[in-house]
């Protein structure tokens, strides 16, 4: 649920309206989290891509950060800006989002590197992670020129 005090940017935080539902809106950096989130644990689900061997090592960790980036957007959004402890604990769980998409990029990475994945297929991961970097860190940035 979207918080009513929060600012939402235009870069990372235009929020979406699904048709013929009466949900408060989402933030659009929320919405492409949750799509990072489903698409990285499909991928990772299917053991012809990934096999047994790579379950508890590079498994768990992508789909782990890919939670973690959407926890803490979802974390971010929950908090007001007019309240200063909120206001730094949001632009806390913005900064920690960032790090984690930096994570699950060199984890998509490495998955390319070890010929689990193929290169359109990373290409296409990786577009996801970045359009999630880039309206968070644009969101972040909003944030931190608000007093």
């Amino acid at each position: 649920m979207q918080n009513q005090n929060s600012s939402k940017p235009s870069a990372g935080g235009n929020a979406t309206k699904k048709k013929g539902r009466n949900k408060p809106e989402e933030l659009l950096v929320i919405t492409k989290a949750k799509d990072l989130v489903k698409h990285s644990f499909i991928l990772t689900s299917n053991t012809k891509r990934y096999p047994k061997k790579y379950r508890f090592t590079l498994v768990n960790r992508i789909q782990d950060k890919a939670m973690l980036v959407y926890e803490c957007l979802v974390e971010a959004n929950e908090l007001n800006l007019s309240i200063p402890e909120e206001r730094e604990k949001r632009l806390g769980f913005q900064a920690k989002a960032l790090t984690y998409c930096k994570e699950l990029l060199f984890l998509i990475e490495l998955s390319l590197e070890l010929q689990l994945l193929s290169v359109n297929s990373c290409e296409y991961w990786t577009k996801m992670v970045l359009d999630v970097r880039h309206m968070t860190a644009a969101w972040y940035k909003k944030d931190r020129e608000r007093v």
